[in-house]
This record gives C-alpha cells, sequence and structure tokens, in this order.
C-alpha cells in the first residue's frame, strides 16, 4: 500500500511539473492532475491539500537536485572565475528542463510563509556556493557580490523564460561577461 501511494504521488508530481511547463500556473489545477494521472479529483486532494502544497513538494523534491547540478558544474571548473562562470552557465543552461520550468511557473505570492521560506532557504544555499570562489579572489564583499551576481542569473533566466528576440545562447554568454566583469570590478 505505501508502495502505491508512492507511486501515486510521484505520478502526480510529474503531471504538475508537465502542466506547469507546458501551461503555467493557470494549467495546474486538480481536475488536470486527475486527467494526467487517471485519478478521481477526490483522489488528488488525498496527496495534496492546495496547488500551493503540489508546488512545495515540487521544489522540495526538484531543487536539492537542480542545485547538485550547479554544485557539480562548480566542481569540475578549475580556479575561482572558472567557478563562477559554471555557476552561471549550469543554472542557465538548466532553464529549459521541466523541473525547473515548473519551479519557478508558479508566483511565490501562492504559497504560505512557510513554503516561501523553505524555497528562500534553498536558494539561499545556491547562492552560497559561490560565496567560496568569490572569497577565494579576494572579493571584500562575498555575501552581498554572491547576491549581486544571482540577481543577473536570476534576470537572465527570466529573459530566456519570456521567449526573448535574443537567442538564450547570447543571453548565457552576456550573463557571464556581466558576471566575470562585475566580481573582478
Amino acid at each position: 500500500m505505501a508502495e502505491h501511494r508512492s507511486m501515486q504521488r510521484a505520478a502526480l508530481l510529474d503531471a504538475a511539473r508537465s502542466l506547469l511547463s507546458e501551461g503555467g500556473t493557470e494549467a495546474l489545477t486538480f481536475p488536470a492532475l486527475a486527467e494526467r494521472t487517471g485519478l478521481a479529483r477526490s483522489s488528488v486532494y488525498e496527496y495534496f491539500r492546495s496547488r500551493a502544497a503540489v508546488v512545495e513538494e515540487l521544489c522540495a523534491v526538484d531543487f536539492p537536485v537542480w542545485a547538485a547540478e550547479v554544485e557539480a558544474a562548480m566542481a569540475a571548473a578549475e580556479g575561482p572565475e572558472a567557478k563562477i562562470e559554471a555557476y552561471v552557465r549550469r543554472q542557465l543552461a538548466l532553464v529549459g528542463d521541466r523541473r525547473h520550468r515548473a519551479v519557478v511557473a508558479i508566483s511565490a505570492s501562492e504559497l504560505d510563509a512557510g513554503a516561501r521560506e523553505k524555497i528562500r532557504a534553498a536558494h539561499g544555499g545556491l547562492v552560497g556556493m559561490i560565496v567560496e570562489a568569490l572569497r577565494d579572489m579576494g572579493h571584500r564583499e562575498p555575501g552581498l557580490a554572491a547576491m549581486l551576481l544571482q540577481g543577473v542569473v536570476d534576470a537572465a533566466v527570466r529573459r530566456i523564460e519570456l521567449g526573448a528576440a535574443e537567442d538564450p545562447a547570447a543571453i548565457t554568454e552576456v550573463a557571464v561577461a556581466m558576471a566575470l566583469r562585475g566580481v573582478r570590478g
């Protein structure tokens, strides 16, 4: 029975990822989740109490995987500047990933305070990865610089997700150049 519930929950999360990446927050409804998984709508409520609860669990499941990919890219890089470049490039490469699109598709305002805090903490861990590289470069304010660097990444992510006129590769190159020039400054 526990294995069946676990499989159903995983199927619901996978359906939620698809719905969010295909149609944004409006597409994530309990009737749509029920249709995608073959469950009755009332059964969906047995697993999740709200859309926010679905998103919170997606973040809890998917964000660590995403962060591990960024961390692995940084670990493979030699030297602090290469680590910073890997940090920016890997995050921007993940923009098209269903896991990432699902996590950012729903606005934080739809989540309760506890869920928003968990997401903030997860993002804080991501930003924390880059502090050491900035410190190794001799940056006087590595924590502040890391937050600002993440702001450049977040702006590039939004630009890519909006389907901007620029090619995602061009957005990535500009973001990397800005990040590296900014942290050297």
